[in-house]
């Protein structure tokens, strides 16, 4: 327990130090893993068993040639398309505004810095340094959860197109 109290305190001195935005900053990067973890939730679940049902639905259809038909299977495939990206994009922007955010706290920093300088000149190096660890803590913060989103956003949109690529194959037109 006591370990646990010991984490949670150095939790609030790092967001202390890193000032409001890296608040921000945290739940922006909570947001986004959030949705990160909900389409791999997606992918290895939910879309094994639509895809299913897609292939199973199709090859149930005894007329598959006339132009119905490839309607019909392109509707299949675009409903299976968009299954697939749905929440990729608010993932790309979330990835986007993490490094701006971090570029934020930097500015919010130094703009502390700078206040300090004119209030108490350059002798107090200590309100100084408070400073410059809130500009560069949220910076830090903004680019390593910009960088992990990256990972998971190629890997996501690499898993998305082949299943895309996948379904379009596997409903043949006879």
């Amino acid at each position: 327990m006591a370990t646990l109290l010991d984490a949670y305190e150095a939790i609030l001195i790092f967001l202390e130090t890193g000032g409001d935005v890296l608040v921000i900053i945290g739940v922006t990067i909570f947001i986004m893993w959030m949705l990160i973890v909900e389409r791999i939730w997606f992918f290895q679940i939910q879309y094994r068993a639509n895809r299913r049902h897609t292939l199973a639905q199709w090859e149930g259809r005894t007329e598959r040639k006339s132009w119905q038909a490839r309607q019909i299977r392109q509707a299949m495939v675009s409903r299976c398309k968009q299954s697939l990206t749905a929440s990729l994009p608010l993932i790309q922007t979330l990835i986007a505004i993490c490094p701006l955010l971090g570029l934020l706290g930097t500015v919010t920093g130094m703009i502390e810095v700078f206040t300090s300088i004119s209030f108490g000149g350059t002798g107090n190096a200590r309100v100084m340094a408070s400073g410059v660890s809130k500009a560069t803590i949220p910076t830090m913060a903004g680019m390593v959860g910009a960088l992990s989103g990256l990972f998971a956003i190629t890997y996501l949109k690499r898993f998305a197109q082949r299943e895309s690529e996948l379904i379009e194959d596997r409903l043949t037109i006879d």
